[in-house]
């Protein structure tokens, strides 16, 4: 067992963990944020990505005590207290949520893009989410909300 703090959505943790334990497992149940989501367990689908220090990961890969000391950012930590993210208003105004599951990595891996690239062409966008599998949106309405939300979000402050 070791100890890790770290500070997840502006609020900083310290909570002891095995040293394999996944960094996704620490977020869910320890810390209670179900937002990220389990999937493949590999890699390869996207539902547990989160920001790293501002960089897309996906937390299934990396062990919570590699986190140590690092910030984090979930899908909980879009929002601000009474009011939906942009990403996420437009995700609802746009259609691009059905079933959800893939929703919170999806809105993270739209939000690491905006942090670099304020308005991201259709071809951009979709670079940005192809790591992301969604078995039922068909992508388009994805890419429409993230353009739209990018679009609402510029010469705002984030």
């Amino acid at each position: 067992m070791k100890t890790v703090r770290l500070t997840v959505n502006g609020a900083t943790y310290e909570a002891p963990t095995d040293v394999r334990r996944s960094l996704l497992s620490f977020l869910r149940d320890t810390l209670g944020l179900t937002g990220t989501k389990e999937a493949c367990a590999e890699g390869e689908c996207g539902a547990c990505s989160i920001l790293l220090d501002g960089r897309l990961v996906a937390s299934c890969l990396i062990f919570a005590v590699e986190a140590h000391g690092k910030t984090i950012t979930t899908v909980e930590g879009l929002a601000r207290p009474g009011a939906p993210h942009p990403l996420q208003q437009a995700f609802v105004a746009h259609g691009a949520v059905q079933c959800g599951f893939c929703i919170p990595g999806m809105l993270l891996a739209a939000q690491a893009l905006l942090d670099q690239t304020a308005r991201p062409t259709e071809a951009e966008i979709r670079h940005a989410i192809s790591g992301n599998l969604c078995r039922c949106t068909g992508y388009q309405k994805i890419v429409q909300a993230i353009a739209a939300a990018a679009q609402a979000m510029a010469g705002t402050a984030r």
